[in-house]
């Protein structure tokens, strides 16, 4: 037998995955009771008016953090248990070598999967070019790996549904192919900085075993803390915004302001949320207060994707590996691809 055999479950690991799967069904069954326990609080034991402006605040507030919380904690903790055989090093190695339609599927699909935040772009850029991968598909990487990450679709799916959340997937997907594509078809590498190429490529040794349950669990569960403890004051943050908007911002108020679903209308929100500096926990409750005060999905959808795709920190950490007409050629077709997908949203909703 090789070390790539796979080593039989023990006795505690079968009683771990009958605990996990305890924790699954009360976790489902929270999720699903949240919003009836709250009205149930609201209206029948304190007997509270939740057509009134700050009981109504009050009912969103809580209810969206707790369901939000849930949310984050389960979901977060099985997507981390996929990825903790996921390096930037088996990612790299992944990109290597690809034909370009390949190597765009599939840095969409791996910015998708993988647990990278902006703070990881100049490490995975740095590797990802020197281990060869061309220039587009290592960018088409970074835009995915923000847009479509595991918190953006569920923040997404639990504030809007998850129709809207395939869909935000989609288009974010597509939104990183068109770039990468476009990117392909100039010789941009003079507008990255030298050092870049000059890094060394030292490859990790994989080593080739199949993590126990228990190993897995203890990474995912300290991944999921990681995650939560530093998203959640966005979360609260956020989620107190849309209480406000909610309860005293009056309805069709930013429809009227912001002029419907017309593309200048996008064009603004897109402008507006590039200088904005928030990830996609503290964004999308935002974003669902602003649509359901009126903003059209698209224009709702251009804002909080300017936000999470194209956040100062990382541009100016993007700089440093960056020459400044790369930097800008990035960030403009990012911005017109964004302004393209709202504009489409609205004409279709």
């Amino acid at each position: 037998m090789t070390s790539t055999a796979l080593r039989e479950p023990t006795g505690a690991e079968r009683r771990l995955g009958w605990r996990l799967a305890g924790a699954a069904v009360g976790w489902l069954t929270l999720y699903l009771v949240n919003e009836r326990v709250w009205d149930w609080l609201f209206e029948d034991v304190l007997g509270l008016d939740l057509e009134q402006r700050a009981v109504g605040a009050a009912h969103f507030f809580l209810y969206d953090v707790s369901k939000i919380a849930l949310l984050l904690l389960g979901l977060l903790f099985v997507v981390g248990l996929v990825n903790t055989t996921i390096s930037p090093e088996r990612v790299r190695d992944a990109l290597a070598g690809r034909r370009l339609a390949t190597g765009l599927v599939l840095a969409v699909v791996l910015g998708a999967v993988t647990p990278f935040c902006s703070c990881s772009s100049v490490p995975l850029f740095i590797g990802l070019v020197a281990a060869g991968v061309p220039l587009s598909i290592t960018l088409a990487f970074l835009i995915a790996s923000p847009l479509i990450s595991e918190t953006a679709i569920i923040m997404m799916g639990g504030t809007f549904g998850w129709g809207i959340a395939a869909l935000w997937a989609a288009l974010g997907g597509a939104l990183a192919l068109a770039v990468g594509a476009i990117i392909s078809r100039f010789d941009l590498n003079r507008w990255v900085e030298p050092f870049v190429f000059e890094a060394a490529t030292t490859r990790l040794a994989q080593a080739h075993f199949r993590p126990r349950l228990s190993e897995r669990v203890e990474a995912s569960w300290s991944e999921t803390r990681q995650v939560i403890s530093t998203i959640w004051r966005y979360v609260v943050g956020g989620i107190a915004v849309g209480a406000a908007i909610h309860g005293w911002v009056p309805d069709g108020f930013f429809n009227n302001v912001a002029g419907g679903d017309s593309p200048l209308a996008v064009v603004a929100a897109t402008l507006l949320g590039v200088p904005l500096y928030a990830n996609p926990a503290g964004v999308v409750p935002l974003a669902d207060a602003l649509h359901a005060k009126g903003t059209a999905l698209g224009t709702t959808m251009a804002f909080t994707m300017s936000v999470v795709a194209l956040s100062p920190p990382s541009l100016i950490m993007l700089r440093r590996v960056l020459k400044p007409p790369l930097l800008a050629l990035f960030t403009a077709a990012v911005t017109v691809g964004i302004v393209t997908i709202g504009i489409v949203v609205n004409l279709l909703t």
